[in-house]
């Protein structure tokens, strides 16, 4: 939804949690001539969603066993799919802008509803969402938003917006760090101007960029994962980020704060789809079927920081992660948030700003 994620060595709940007894079953896994392997399933996934404790839950249950290959951006994901070295992956996790790219490139299979248990554990609004209707090509895994993340020990006066960044400019200089990321920091300059985050006008582009090259002497680096550390260290002030990996460092330490920008910003969700090579589509099914699980989803949003899709997980999660609105924020937080859309041919304008944002 942009890599956004620190991997985690293990899922602590889930180490207590038995699967045997919770009413998981493969479900309606059908014969396949296309599986070359059926005990094993490889999954393309982003760094902080591969778990140890949770491979091992899965293959205890199944006699499949889960092998990792990770990316840390959409864009790196599909470029390798492109090169034709996707064809072991049975399951893959794109945000949601991307099951709409990769969906009009003829990639993606479409789901058998029919072979899965538990859609209907996830709320309403998951279940028709504008990036993909009915879940034709892919199923929610979790969802968040995009903001700051800040220290407020050294900012007793906590940003509001992403105007904070250029007022305060000379205060932050080489202590803040942006996404690696050209749709969601374009995105968000381009929301503080008041436009879309999936603006399609170069005129509107250019004053995004031109914003940027402002504050460019400021940055210390676009950065998606390396923050954290400098963050923890002191070495920074302030970050953009995802709300996944805020939380964490939130509970880490309550001293770093964590905000949405008031005029807006994206809000992602991240998938889970079966790519048209696929080589063990039952493997891919009983995955889905897995994750659909109210008890795995519980788990997986509290011991990774994330806000689930599933509302028979999120209704096992404590009252004070339900409530927290870094978590689940507020509708009227969430009104003003934007999901990334493609934009076509448009891309390369966006990437052409962005090259000389970050090369020159």
């Amino acid at each position: 939804m942009n890599n956004r994620r620190q991997f985690l060595q293990a899922i602590a709940a889930l180490s207590g949690l038995s699967l045997a007894g919770c009413g998981w079953r493969l479900g309606n896994v059908k014969s396949t001539t296309i599986s070359t392997r059926s005990d094993q399933l490889y999954l393309f996934t982003w760094t902080q969603y591969s778990d140890q404790k949770l491979l091992e839950a899965f293959t205890t249950q199944t006699g499949i066993k889960v092998l990792v290959d990770i990316y840390d951006s959409n864009e790196v994901m599909l470029a390798k799919l492109a090169a034709g070295g996707g064809s072991a992956y049975s399951t893959i996790y794109p945000s949601d802008y991307m099951v709409q790219r990769m969906q009009a490139d003829g990639l993606l299979r479409e789901i058998d509803h029919d072979r899965l248990i538990g859609l209907n554990n996830l709320f309403p609004e998951f279940q028709n969402p504008s990036y993909d209707p009915n879940n034709r090509h892919s199923i929610p895994f979790n969802w968040g938003t995009t903001g700051f993340i800040y220290d407020s020990a050294q900012l007793p006066d906590a940003p509001e917006d992403w105007e904070y960044l250029w007022q305060n400019q000379e205060r932050l200089n080489r202590r803040i760090t942006l996404l690696n990321d050209v749709r969601e920091v374009m995105g968000a300059v381009l929301r503080m101007l008041g436009y879309s985050y999936n603006s399609q006008n170069e005129n509107q582009l250019k004053q995004a960029y031109q914003k940027l090259v402002e504050l460019k002497p400021a940055i210390a680096s676009f950065d998606t994962d390396a923050w954290q550390n400098q963050l923890l260290a002191g070495d920074l002030t302030l970050a953009m980020c995802y709300s996944a990996d805020a939380i964490r460092i939130t509970q880490e330490n309550p001293r770093f704060k964590y905000i949405i920008p008031r005029s807006g910003s994206s809000l992602w969700t991240d998938t889970m789809v079966i790519p048209q090579t696929a080589p063990n589509l039952d493997g891919a099914y009983a995955w889905i079927n897995f994750m659909l699980q109210p008890e795995v989803a519980a788990s997986i949003s509290q011991r990774l920081s994330l806000a689930t899709p599933n509302i028979a997980g999120f209704e096992q999660l404590p009252k004070d992660i339900q409530n927290n609105p870094s978590w689940f924020p507020p509708e009227e937080i969430l009104k003003n948030c934007e999901r990334i859309q493609p934009v076509g041919d448009f891309e390369e304008i966006y990437e052409r700003y962005w090259t000389e944002l970050t090369i020159s």
